[in-house]
């Protein structure tokens, strides 16, 4: 039975020396896993004397000498970062195979051609506020990160990307206090950001977050068709407080160190998008959004894309992969059953600085607009994210929301008829109320 207790780095090097007597009796070797787990290294920590048949090898060894200290420059931080370490393959495909597992999907086939299983949403359009109206929904913003679905496992930490590849970081996800034992296949789904804000001395700063706001697994038990209100719970309740619960008391791990924070994502009633999330959130963010998700309240979790999950985005846009053809022809594909799909008919712009050499971005996956007085789509950003371009299914979507012309003021006017329909009257009342014994509850905490 696989066991999730926690070791810190002074009870592994313990464990070692017990095992294999001297230990590590390399002192930078040492200060190395420290400085890898995040932990402070303990006055008490005495490093081993060097054996002497090691001591005999370095006597006839020759000395390295040191390069003059070369200025440390710090790198301005993007969310086309790559962050975190390789991992195997078999180590990967065994990753990827739980993720499924986790979403009860059933592999067909190879075990190669798995693909991104986090859930996809859709452009919202007319129809949408049927969906809206019929459903119970909540609302938050949406960022311009990256997204990432997170796997916490005993160890270690892996970032999942768009092209289900797994990247290793060093990160803490502690369980409850009096569990004494950490995370072990618990499976995450957030976007990772970029925060750039001024410090106390008002100088300019940048922090990298992943913001959580699903989740399909705790601790290798599967939530996926939970209610997205139970989910959404089970990440402040097992994931976030137990975590910043610890800080508050841990001095042995140093979470200052680790890559990136962690937070969970707020969401709002319906009835407060314009006041919540357009005129207090979004100003406020210290990241870039792009619009705004609607979420259904009462959803499982729908792997890859979800006709419940809706978007609205200030700028529609579609991911094309753009070609440069031998007659210097400008071509946009799309996917279609797998394979790229010429998008005969539509034309593409290069503008502004940055673009004057169409060519330098042949065979890239390029995020597009669309211009509406001049018919054409015109580049925002190549996507080093994603390995394929949008499908056909994303596109007609996306035209279908662009056609529907739901422009801001259209979508908050919708909004305020649908929330006084009588089902959405009553569970907005209930909901209000629950907020305020839960706040009440914590003034009095």
């Amino acid at each position: 039975m696989r066991s999730s207790t926690l070791m810190s780095v002074t009870q592994a090097l313990k464990t070692f020396y017990d095992a294999r007597p001297p230990g590590i009796y390399k002192s930078d070797y040492i200060d190395a896993l420290y400085s890898f787990y995040h932990e402070t290294k303990p006055e008490s920590a005495v490093c081993p004397q060097t054996p002497e048949w090691k001591r005999s090898e370095e006597n006839e060894s020759l000395s390295v000498s040191l390069s003059p200290c070369v200025p440390l420059v710090i790198k301005k931080m993007s969310n086309d970062d790559v962050l975190g370490d390789e991992i195997p393959y078999g180590q990967e495909k065994c990753y990827q195979e739980f993720c499924y597992e986790m979403l009860n999907i059933k592999i067909e086939g190879r075990s190669s051609s798995l693909q991104f299983p986090g859930s996809h949403p859709v452009s919202l359009d007319r129809e949408g506020f049927q969906l809206l109206s019929r459903r119970y929904y909540y609302a938050t913003w949406k960022a311009d990160g990256t997204r990432y679905m997170m796997l916490l496992t005993r160890e270690g930490c892996y970032l999942i990307d768009r092209k289900f590849r797994f990247r290793r970081v060093q990160m803490r996800f502690p369980c409850k206090p009096h569990e004494a034992k950490v995370h072990d296949y618990t499976l995450l789904d957030g976007e990772m950001v970029v925060d750039n804000f001024l410090d106390g001395q008002g100088k300019p700063r940048q922090a990298r977050r992943y913001l959580v706001y699903d989740m399909v697994a705790v601790n290798g038990e599967s939530l996926a068709d939970r209610p997205f209100s139970e989910r959404w719970s089970v990440i402040d309740r097992e994931v976030i407080r137990p975590r910043n619960d610890e800080k508050k008391v841990t001095k042995g791990y140093r979470y200052e160190m680790e890559p990136f924070g962690v937070r969970i994502k707020a969401f709002c009633l319906l009835s407060s998008v314009e006041k919540k999330v357009f005129n207090e959130l979004i100003p406020s963010l210290s990241h870039d959004s792009d619009g705004i998700i609607l979420q259904g309240w009462d959803e499982p979790y729908v792997y890859q894309r979800n006709q419940g999950l809706l978007k609205w985005k200030f700028l529609d846009t579609i991911d094309f992969l753009f070609e440069v053809g031998r007659d210097g022809r400008y071509m946009l594909f799309l996917c279609e059953n797998g394979r790229n799909k010429l998008m005969e008919g539509h034309t593409v712009e290069f503008r502004g600085d940055g673009w004057e050499e169409p060519g330098r971005y042949s065979g890239k996956l390029l995020e597009c607009f669309w211009d509406k007085e001049d018919k054409v789509w015109v580049p925002m950003r190549v996507r080093v994210d994603k390995s394929q371009p949008n499908g056909m299914g994303t596109f007609r979507g996306v035209m279908k929301s662009i056609n529907d012309g739901i422009t801001k003021e259209v979508l908050l006017k919708e909004i305020k008829e649908i929330v006084r329909l009588p089902m959405y009257v009553e569970r907005i009342r209930v909901d209000t109320l629950a907020a305020e014994r839960r706040r009440h509850g914590n003034r009095r905490g």
